[in-house]
């Protein structure tokens, strides 16, 4: 099994600030994001999410997850791996991300 390298930017859970969280899920991709890995395994390989973009500008959209505080990212081997920061977001924000993914889930696609 490969070593594990984290991608360090991400804010603690004491530096979370709600603005920058709303900002990074308002834009449907990233939102896209939040709730395929909400509705997913504990984690998924940037490659295997169902995006309609470019892989570099997907990852523009999950550097921005990962640095407000939404997402977890590191390497496993060559695949950077992600993973939704439910449990600290819940505790900073309790009720946030469940009603997020609830409402996003619900509404029609386009």
């Amino acid at each position: 099994m490969a070593p594990r390298r984290d991608i360090t930017d991400e804010p603690e859970l004491a530096d979370f600030d709600f603005s920058r969280v709303l900002n990074a899920i308002a834009d449907p991709i990233r939102l896209a994001i939040v709730v395929q890995l909400a509705e997913g395994s504990t984690e998924l390989r940037c490659g295997s999410f169902d995006l309609p973009v470019h892989p570099s500008t997907a990852t523009h959209h999950f550097t921005a997850l990962r640095q407000a505080g939404v997402i977890h990212q590191y390497y496993s081997g060559t695949a950077r791996m992600n993973v939704l920061r439910r449990d600290d977001l819940e505790e900073a924000f309790p009720g946030f991300l469940e009603s997020v993914v609830r409402a996003a889930s619900k509404a029609p696609a386009g």
